[in-house]
């Protein structure tokens, strides 16, 4: 369009009584066919409806607006409350888990009530379920749901008028994770719908911080948050440790604090401000003395649920294990004064070998009395269960002869007038101190010359004279392995290993001076090694362990410190282990052996227990043997416990025996064995578990399920004798018992059949007379036919 023909032009140019007309308004516009056809129908349908005026509409919308509102759920009652819009109708009361699922593992079961309960009790204060968390309930094994609510109905107070509990089960049966299974319940759930308690102390070892916190890592994932204080500033430590014990909400961010016991010791006056739901004391035979400063600090925490774990709650005597009770339990069996009267003193009298008939009837009785006090808070499981789970455990006992130098100066210490005049002195704490010193010399004279070598050029006392007795070429700096017994069996026995399997082994000791040796030996052989003892930090040791567990490892040899990592590592990369020299604690050499068999462990386990024949390591033996003979009387019921060891002979530390091959057996007086070659075995029902004198007795190496420590005997003539046993007894019965399952079933077939050779004999018979009698297979069709029987 041109701009002189736009209307807005054509009003400026036109006057403005001139009438204007646009070209668009005079074109003939063309309807549309759908209107013309909406039209004729119209006019075919009749008039149009009559238009509803404005009131009469008013009022049709009225009526359609006055009907009441009718709900579209069948059923519906309206609840008839004084609540707000916009807010959460409560939901009726239910367990966290379903009690009813399959494989669920239910803690507590309410009362069922009646209906007509229910109309009087409130809704709000209806009990529920107490279910473990599925997560963790379905990998539970049968004896690990057993003590899972076993805690929990002590810490709950389902069984007594106590909140406290000791988990006394033997290594490897799992008490970490029942322990984080109890914990993690009790952080979520409880009858009344809300968390048992708010937070959890975890006290154990040093080395131990970083384990728990990855145990927890491993089993719940991200789903809960532990704080483990494992080194740090003073100033970092102190507020992380405020921060945890000022938060008192119930539903804590991080709710468990993991903690060493020299940790929480220094930082008690912060953690005994506030109340704790809950602690738990791993490795809690550290607490079997009231008087040190770590009990004391740990007494002063406020809680009642109390959890101790402690494979070996007895070490020692009967005080100790009135220390753990006591911390659990305070006042259960009451003073210490009226423990000793009432208990210890009856029970020790009754397990000496030269006790009396009497005495022994009061400590059955005295002891029965005590069992049935302390079974209300303390399950114990032996690690026979593991037998189940994991592959067969060789244990051995091998009694090796001192080399000539090694007697000679044994002989010479033992002789000298420096140790005899320290043996008579009046003063009980001097004599004590120089019979440790003496007894510590003896331990590692035992071991080898280089670890006394030092004492014997200082020319220190009992060792005046010994320097005549070493070659004039002797040196510490150059190992001789042929200079000491066990070495010298440990050597042959490392090298065959070597050569001829793929294992790796386990060199355990408690002295650092031992493990020294052991590195002079590999770096002599030429074997790859890994070290752990005190020296290495609490970081390191989890990725040194880790790293030796490979398969892929090149370590050969892990070196360990019984004292320092004797307890929690797992080293299922060996399944070799040899306990070089024995402790006076008999739970520290179990807590040593117990690392190789252990959950994930693929091969068949042999744990080794050297001692030097007639030395003091034997005696240092059977007093560990009669302090396990207690353990087991008293912690684990076993009243047909062997007495053989007396208090006189227990004392008889300072003495040689060189005509012995074992001065143990020797003790036993053992009726299975004829001029020290055992003519009867052992009872069927017994393994590594039972008393030495039911183990196997051998004199030679005939019989020794090892082919390692048979060559090692053969090669180095040095082992005199062997106490040997395996785990899984109960699964050498099952198969005996499925090997005679299986010949009876046999013997039944062979019945079965000849009786079906006496049928097919009769169906012979059968077919020749229906062949004689013209009959056909057609004619065995036949309907009205019915074949002869």
């Amino acid at each position: 369009m041109r701009k002189s023909t736009a209307p807005s032009q054509s009003v400026a140019l036109t006057p403005v009584n001139s009438a204007f007309k646009s070209p668009i308004s005079l074109s003939n516009k063309r309807t549309r066919e759908c209107r013309d056809r909406a039209k004729d129908k119209i006019k075919d349908t009749g008039p149009p409806p009559p238009k509803l005026s404005a009131s009469e509409f008013e009022l049709m919308i009225q009526k359609i607006l006055s009907r009441p509102f009718k709900v579209p759920i069948a059923n519906y009652v309206p609840e008839h409350t004084t609540r707000c819009l916009g807010m959460k109708r409560p939901a009726a009361r239910r367990a966290l888990h379903d009690p009813f699922a399959c494989n669920a593992l239910v803690l507590f079961t309410p009362e069922e009530l009646t209906e007509h309960d229910k109309l009087k009790t409130d809704p709000g204060k209806i009990q529920v379920h107490v279910v473990v968390d599925p997560l963790l309930g379905n990998i539970l094994r049968p004896h690990q749901r057993e003590g899972v609510r076993f805690m929990y109905e002590c810490v709950t107070g389902k069984r007594g008028d106590f909140q406290g509990c000791i988990m006394a089960d033997e290594m490897g049966l799992g008490k970490t994770l029942q322990c984080i299974t109890l914990l993690w319940t009790l952080l979520r759930q409880s009858p009344d719908c809300k968390p048992t308690i708010n937070k959890a102390v975890i006290v154990c070892p040093s080395s131990l911080v970083k384990n728990w916190y990855k145990e927890f890592g491993k089993w719940l994932g991200c789903r809960v948050n532990c704080l483990s204080i494992d080194g740090g500033s003073k100033e970092h430590t102190t507020k992380e440790l405020e921060q945890f014990m000022a938060n008192q909400s119930m539903r804590h961010g991080t709710p468990v604090l993991i903690i060493s016991y020299e940790t929480f010791r220094l930082y008690s006056h912060i953690l005994n401000n506030s109340e704790v739901g809950a602690v738990l004391c791993d490795e809690g035979h550290r607490l079997k003395n009231c008087e040190n400063l770590t009990y004391q600090a740990l007494m002063g925490l406020k809680t009642k649920r109390r959890v101790l774990l402690s494979g070996t709650p007895i070490q020692n005597d009967l005080t100790e294990y009135y220390s753990l009770l006591h911390f659990v339990n305070p006042g259960m069996l009451g003073s210490t004064s009226e423990f000793r009267r009432q208990f210890e003193n009856p029970i020790l009298r009754g397990q000496d070998a030269n006790a009396t008939e009497s005495e022994r009837q009061k400590a059955t009785e005295r002891l029965q009395e005590l069992t049935a006090q302390v079974n209300r808070c303390m399950i114990r499981r032996t690690s026979a269960l593991l037998t189940k789970y994991l592959p067969v455990k060789f244990e051995m006992v091998v009694c090796i002869k001192m080399t000539e130098i090694q007697t000679e100066l044994y002989k010479s210490f033992l002789q000298s007038d420096s140790i005899r005049r320290n043996m008579l002195e009046k003063a009980q704490v001097k004599a004590s101190l120089t019979a440790l010193s003496n007894i510590t010399s003896l331990k590692k004279l035992c071991n080898h010359p280089d670890l006394v070598y030092d004492k014997i050029q200082e020319r220190a006392d009992g060792f005046e004279n010994a320097h005549k007795i070493l070659p004039g070429n002797y040196s510490s700096k150059d190992l001789r392995p042929e200079f000491g017994g066990k070495l010298m069996a440990l050597d042959c026995m490392l090298a065959t290993i070597k050569m001829n399997t793929d294992d790796k082994i386990v060199l355990v000791s408690n002295y650092t001076q031992t493990l020294d040796m052991f590195e002079k030996l590999c770096r002599k052989r030429g074997y790859g090694y890994v070290r752990l003892d005190g020296s290495m930090t609490i970081k390191k040791r989890g990725k040194v362990v880790d790293e030796f567990n490979k398969p892929d490892s090149k370590e050969f040899i892990f070196m360990l410190s019984s004292k320092a990592g004797g307890c929690g590592l797992n080293l299922i990369g060996a399944n070799r282990l040899v306990m070089f020299d024995p402790d006076w604690n008999p739970a520290n050499d179990e807590q040593a052996m117990a690392r190789v068999w252990r959950d994930g462990q693929k091969k068949p386990c042999f744990i080794y227990r050297l001692l030097a024949t007639g030395t003091i390591e034997e005696k240092i033996f059977q007093r560990q043997t009669h302090k396990k003979a207690l353990s087991n009387t008293v912690v684990d019921n076993d009243e047909d416990g062997e007495r053989h060891f007396t208090q006189d002979d227990l004392k008889d530390l300072f003495r040689l025996d060189e005509s012995t091959i074992s001065d143990t057996h020797s003790i036993f007086k053992c009726k299975r064995c004829v001029n020290n070659v055992q003519m009867k075995l052992p009872p069927e029902e017994s393994d590594c578990t039972s008393d030495l004198s039911h183990w196997y007795h051998c004199s030679n190496n005939k019989g020794i399920p090892d082919d390692i420590l048979s060559k090692a005997w053969d090669m180095t003539k040095c082992v005199s004798f062997v106490f040997h046993h395996r785990s899984n007894s109960a699964v050498v019965e099952q198969q005996i018992a499925e090997q005679k399952r299986a010949e009876a079933l046999k013997g039944k077939d062979g019945e079965r059949e000849q009786a079906e050779e006496v049928v097919s004999d009769e169906d012979d018979d059968e077919e020749k007379e229906n062949e004689d009698s013209g009959l056909d297979e057609d004619d065995d069709k036949d309907e009205d036919f019915v074949p002869r029987r």
